[in-house]
């Protein structure tokens, strides 16, 4: 017989690769922009009955539409959650690409990690998107903001240079896999191809009439000031 808390950690397990299958097929199936909107109502939906059933099982009250442990919880601990939930996302994401490289090599790990980055980096947009209440299209001041809100923001350090309404640069000064790396001893990880992927489909979920350009990224060679850098402008 099965421990209930080792099952009730693997329901919890279930239903979020079940969700990210939903997502991922709806993609192949009605095509990313549906997709999102989709995902966007079955998302609200299914938090706000998960949340309020949650807490009715244990006996926990709610209060504005969250855990009252949550929602008076004081701003540094909410803080310190932020980042232990960005590490744990990027936990799950290094470990899936071991996972796989172990199996099949680098090559199909790198292709199945571009691919999730096609999916999750247009959801993340939306998302934030949705959360920051912008226009369709948001412009190069949305795209600062939304850049601000990503998991990343919680876990590297980045900083924009700005060109006015030209456009701007955004540079990752610090970034948690490459330090890693660095204090193994190892060289860059050349995440140019997934970064390539990410960027362009974050900017233009945000905007649609934003290009973006890379600057550098590893394998390319990047000052020690910073390890990548993204150039964005809108499009004419």
């Amino acid at each position: 017989m099965l421990d209930d808390n080792a099952l009730i950690l693997d329901f919890l397990r279930r239903t979020m690769a079940h969700y990210g299958l939903w997502f991922a097929e709806a993609v192949h199936q009605v095509g990313l922009p549906l997709a999102l909107e989709a995902e966007r109502e079955a998302g609200d939906r299914w938090l706000a009955i998960a949340l309020k059933r949650l807490a009715k099982t244990t006996g926990q009250p709610m209060k504005d539409g969250l855990p009252a442990f949550l929602a008076d919880m004081d701003e540094q601990k909410k803080t310190a959650l932020l980042e232990t939930l960005a590490v744990n996302w990027l936990a799950a994401d290094g470990v899936w690409f071991q996972a796989i490289e172990t199996r099949a090599g680098m090559h199909d790990a790198k292709r199945a990690n571009d691919t999730c980055w096609s999916r999750f980096s247009p959801l993340e947009a939306a998302r934030i998107k949705a959360l920051l209440e912008l226009e369709d299209e948001a412009g190069l001041a949305g795209l600062k903001a939304a850049l601000g809100c990503r998991l990343y923001a919680r876990i590297n350090e980045q900083e924009i240079v700005d060109e006015g309404d030209a456009g701007f640069t955004f540079r990752m000064t610090r970034c948690r896999v490459q330090d890693a790396r660095t204090r193994k001893g190892l060289p860059d990880y050349p995440c140019k191809s997934g970064g390539c992927v990410e960027y362009t489909s974050f900017a233009r979920t945000i905007d649609p009439r934003i290009k973006t350009e890379c600057i550098a990224c590893p394998p390319d060679e990047h000052p020690a000031e910073w390890v990548c850098a993204w150039r964005f402008e809108i499009g004419k």
